[in-house]
């Protein structure tokens, strides 16, 4: 509750764009973790600073978000060459898209936050603040205290290099419902075919564990593999009783996989032409964190596929 006219002062634009903020941050970082303590970053800074002469206080917060972005994005990149096993985006439970959502819905797609990782700081930067949220080179200018020029031509390399690496994935919810549950009754079958039947024949599947817990080091390759390692990692021992619900991932349908109530590992995939394309299994504790209840869960407000509220739309 606010109590006083001064705690409206600082309480009211945050609130008012918080869900912008977390969206940005999170489509720079592709990690709730991180994206949260941007933000607590950048709401002890808009605190403390002199609010006074903040015209904008909505370009104020997105200029102080991307740019601790940006400097936290550059720090992790050095950590991530010592990472043990593939890099995958930390997933997140989404709301169900509504129709002005659905583009932003799929620029927070696990596919789209793996094709961002391989751009440049800047040009991450650039392409969430002109791709996804639709600023102008000028604006984004100002925000990343470049010239425009140079911010045109970072949006053009950015724009092409994802181009260039995204598929245009099948986007029919229907079908990749009906996908999804012949992978679970084919798995909880054990059977191999089946399973093996449902993957592209040039899929490939990645497994992030972190050094923390045991997955595969390398990515691995085609669906005879890929299937007989999905297969085995469910045939283990310690993996008895556990059981696995559809949800909203990152925009899309996925699976949470849990015991009890402590969530295991969080697959997300690719459908292209009616099959399974790319395959990530989540599995890293830390990066599952939010899904448990001991971690601090993140509510609707910051769903990171929802675009901002009423009049917040850039």
């Amino acid at each position: 509750m606010i109590d006083s006219p001064a705690e409206a002062d600082v309480l009211g634009p945050f609130s008012e764009h918080r869900r912008l903020l977390f969206a940005t941050a999170y489509r720079m970082l592709g990690s709730v973790a991180d994206a949260e303590d941007v933000l607590q970053d950048a709401w002890l800074k808009w605190a403390q600073d002199d609010r006074s002469s903040v015209e904008n206080p909505k370009a104020y917060l997105v200029r102080t978000v991307t740019n601790l972005s940006l400097n936290r994005l550059t720090s992790a990149r050095a950590k991530r060459e010592a990472y043990v096993g593939p890099w995958l985006p930390e997933p997140m439970l989404t709301q169900p898209d509504v129709a002005e959502e659905a583009e932003r819905a799929d620029s927070v797609s696990t596919a789209m936050l793996v094709v961002l990782e391989s751009l440049s700081p800047l040009e991450r930067a650039v392409f969430v603040l002109r791709e996804v949220f639709g600023y102008a080179y000028a604006e984004i200018a100002t925000v990343l205290d470049r010239t425009e020029a140079t911010v045109r031509q970072t949006a053009h390399r950015a724009r092409s290099h994802v181009q260039a690496r995204l598929h245009r994935f099948d986007t029919d919810t229907q079908r990749r419902h009906e996908i999804t549950e012949r992978f679970l009754a084919a798995c909880a079958g054990g059977d191999l075919k089946a399973v093996m039947e449902l993957m592209a024949p040039d899929v490939t599947a990645w497994s992030d564990g972190g050094g923390i817990v045991r997955a595969a080091l390398r990515p691995l390759h085609g669906p005879d593999k890929v299937a007989r390692w999905i297969l085995g990692v469910l045939a283990k021992p310690e993996n008895a009783g556990v059981v696995a619900r559809h949800e909203l991932v990152n925009g899309e349908e996925g699976l949470v996989f849990s015991s009890g109530d402590h969530v295991l590992g969080v697959l997300t995939y690719d459908v292209l032409d009616g099959v399974m394309l790319n395959v990530r299994l989540q599995a890293n504790p830390e990066k599952l964190r939010h899904f448990n209840p001991a971690a601090e869960a993140a509510g609707p407000d910051t769903d990171p596929a929802a675009g901002p509220a009423g009049g917040d739309a850039p």
